[in-house]
């Protein structure tokens, strides 16, 4: 996978000029997203919902608005997920869609690990990505075990 950066109108911050004119590749993907990324399982009350939960996994990147470009790359390079407002100044690229989840964001780490303690978090990510394609979370049963993996995540990134 690879993507050419177009240029902005405005001065571009330092992480942007580091990429512009180059291919955006998934060594430097990988080297972005392990400093940049988080990888999220929220399990919310829903009273809608037959098992009384919601679970929404999320794959976040957010960076200052002024960087937006680079999320757009992102959203380019993966061929899946929106960016918007995150808080403020901040922008998100995020990706939600358990499709997409499964067969873009799961596989490409999968190829290329994330080589801080990151991929821990994405492991444990990955493993309710597919307990939900089974349809696991559909159930009191693989909510709760859900629940319990995500309990053991890192909750402190931005998202």
């Amino acid at each position: 996978m690879e993507l050419e950066i177009e240029s902005q109108t405005e001065e571009p911050s330092e992480t942007l000029r580091s990429v512009i004119s180059q291919r955006l590749d998934a060594h430097w993907v990988v080297g972005f997203v392990d400093g940049e990324g988080c990888f999220y399982v929220g399990v919310n009350p829903h009273p809608d919902m037959k098992t009384g939960y919601q679970v929404l996994p999320e794959f976040t990147v957010v960076q200052h608005e002024r960087d937006i470009q680079i999320l757009y790359a992102l959203k380019k390079f993966f061929g899946c997920g929106v960016v918007r407002k995150n808080h403020a100044d901040r922008m998100a690229y995020r990706v939600r869609s358990i499709t997409h989840l499964s067969e873009r964001i799961v596989p490409f780490f999968e190829k290329h690990p994330l080589k801080t303690k990151k991929h821990v978090d994405f492991l444990k990510f990955r493993d309710v990505v597919n307990l939900m394609v089974r349809g696991d979370h559909l159930t009191p049963l693989g909510v709760e075990r859900i629940r319990k993996i995500a309990s053991m995540m890192n909750t402190g990134c931005e998202r």
